[in-house]
C-alpha cells in the first residue's frame, strides 16, 4: 500500500470523493503541516496554527497508481483559486499535495505540468514534504456517511464520477 495526503479545501468531501475511488483502501482526515501539536479543528479553525484541512489516503497501487489519483484530484478543486474552495474560505483550506516520499515527486511534478497547461492562470497548489499529520477528530472521520445531507462544496455528481472510473 502507498500513501499521499491531499489538501482539497473542507476535508469532508475530499475525503468522500476519494473513498468513491477504485484502489483506494482507507482514508483519514486531519491537518497537515501546521506548526503546534495535536491541533483540534477549533485551533485550525481560526487560521493560527498553519495547518491544512487534509485527507490521508492510503491506495493500491496495482489498481491506482499516483498519477490516477493526483488527475482525480484535480477534478474535485479549483486549482488556481488561493486558500478558498467553494463557499470556504481561509488558509486551512488552501490546496496541497503532501508526499512522503521521494520518488513520488516526479510523478507529481509531471502531473501538475500537464494540468497547467490546461489552464490560462497559475495553479496555486502547494507541494510540498508531509512534515506533520494529525487526525482530526473521530465526528470528522467519514462525515458524509454519517451525515448523507451533511455540508459539501463538492457537487453531487463529482462523486458518482469518481465511483464510475
Amino acid at each position: 500500500m502507498k500513501e499521499i495526503y491531499l489538501a482539497g479545501g473542507c476535508f469532508w468531501g475530499t475525503e468522500h470523493f476519494f473513498k468513491q475511488i477504485k484502489g483506494v483502501v482507507e482514508t483519514e482526515v486531519g491537518f497537515a503541516n501546521g506548526h503546534t501539536d495535536n491541533p483540534t479543528y477549533k485551533e485550525v479553525y481560526t487560521d493560527t496554527t498553519g495547518y491544512a484541512e487534509t485527507v490521508r489516503i492510503k491506495y493500491d497501487e496495482s489498481v491506482r497508481d499516483l498519477e490516477f489519483l493526483l488527475n482525480m484530484f484535480f477534478h474535485a478543486i479549483e486549482p488556481t483559486s488561493l486558500n478558498r474552495q467553494g463557499h470556504d474560505e481561509g488558509t486551512r483550506y488552501r490546496t496541497g499535495v503532501y508526499y512522503v516520499s521521494d520518488d513520488q515527486l516526479p510523478v507529481i511534478e509531471k502531473v501538475f505540468r500537464e494540468q497547467q497547461a490546461r489552464l490560462s492562470e497559475p495553479i496555486a497548489v502547494e507541494v510540498k514534504p508531509l512534515e506533520r499529520f494529525y487526525p482530526a477528530e473521530e465526528y470528522h472521520q467519514d462525515y458524509l456517511d454519517k451525515n448523507p445531507d451533511g455540508y459539501c462544496h463538492l457537487p453531487l455528481s463529482l462523486f458518482e464520477f469518481a465511483r464510475k472510473q
